[in-house]
């Protein structure tokens, strides 16, 4: 029930008709994995890939790090409310690393002094040529201070990634931001969550957003009349009104995809014997999945040659002979968003 419900608000099951509406209708898309979230976004529209990096492009789209500290793509006007609402804390909670690392508030000063000469008048600069602008301001970039630096520029609102490494000034980026005093701000994220990703806990939530429970109790206690909500072993799980199961197809999803990534306990689609097919040695590296009516039956891996893209599917277990046809169904699919021919092994 739960599987069925969630690929179904997901839009796995039942994608919208645009990539800008898709991200919008998830209110985040995990996006370290650059490739893998623009497969996310295309299996929740029927875009290809290049529709949506031209999303991107255009400004609809941009990637930072409004929750949890993790890289991730949203509608561009959404990035501001959220970062109001976590980026103090995220800096809070870095701010251990900071200190190993010898950084400290006159380095992010000149930090986003460079910056903003860089890239004013919407000026973009790409992850290296940023790194080079702050060695030459007399910052040491080296290891994992250079990363650190260009994070804190994202977390506390003043640059945004418009691109796979570009970044840009996120005030002269987004022109249309939405404006959310706090209140509002974690209500707007609680509705969002659960009717993207519901059924789900507000324990699920208080992780996906890296705020704390109580804040999340109290944001989804005032949106909670407008949330359906069922039980599943004395637990109570929140989602849209009037969502419908659909479960029952096969799909190849991405690495590091919501449908996984979404929830504290992923369980009801991953058998935990399976776990670490797919995060090997808990390494924190999602593998793409194979799901089949809602549970994670392989992972699959994809190889780019001359001629055609090969799709290399690894089954825990022999598929049958319907899956064996959706899945090849699965791969055109996905064909067609690369704009490749598609070789299945």
């Amino acid at each position: 029930m739960l599987t069925a419900l969630r690929l179904a608000a997901q839009y796995v099951a039942r994608p919208l008709a645009h990539p800008v509406e898709a991200v919008r209708s998830m209110l985040a898309l995990q996006g370290q994995d650059y490739l893998g979230v623009l497969w996310s976004v295309g299996l929740r529209s029927g875009a290809t890939e290049a529709e949506v990096e031209a999303a991107h492009a255009s400004g609809a789209l941009v990637r930072s790090w409004p929750l949890r500290g993790t890289l991730h793509l949203v509608a561009a006007e959404d990035l501001g409310w959220l970062l109001s609402l976590t980026g103090e804390r995220i800096v809070r909670l870095t701010a251990g690393r900071y200190r190993e690392l010898g950084l400290d508030d006159r380095d992010f000063a000149r930090a986003a002094s460079v910056a903003r000469e860089r890239l004013a008048g919407g000026g973009h600069a790409d992850r290296a040529e940023l790194l080079a602008a702050f060695a030459e301001a007399g910052l040491d970039v080296a290891g994992q201070r250079g990363p650190q630096l260009l994070g804190h520029l994202a977390f506390t609102g003043l640059a945004v990634l418009s691109g796979r490494t570009e970044y840009a000034l996120l005030d002269e980026h987004v022109r249309e931001p939405r404006r959310l005093d706090p209140d509002e701000a974690a209500e707007e994220l609680a509705l969002r969550y659960f009717t993207s990703h519901g059924p789900a806990t507000v324990r699920d939530l208080a992780w996906w957003s890296g705020l704390p429970l109580t804040r999340v109790r109290g944001a989804t206690a005032r949106v909670r009349d407008r949330l359906d909500a069922i039980e599943v072993d004395g637990v109570e799980y929140l989602m849209r009104p009037g969502l419908e199961p659909d479960g029952d197809g096969l799909h190849l999803l991405p690495g590091f995809d919501e449908y996984l990534l979404g929830y504290t306990d992923r369980a009801a689609a991953l058998a935990p014997e399976h776990a670490d097919a797919i995060v090997p040695g808990g390494n924190g590296m999602f593998r793409p999945t194979i799901v089949a009516r809602g549970e994670v039956l392989g992972v699959w891996a994809r190889e780019r040659r001359k001629a055609a893209v090969r799709v290399a599917p690894q089954p825990f277990a022999p598929l049958s002979a319907r899956d064996e046809r959706a899945l090849a169904s699965a791969a055109r699919r996905y064909g067609r968003f690369l704009g490749a021919d598609i070789e299945l092994s």
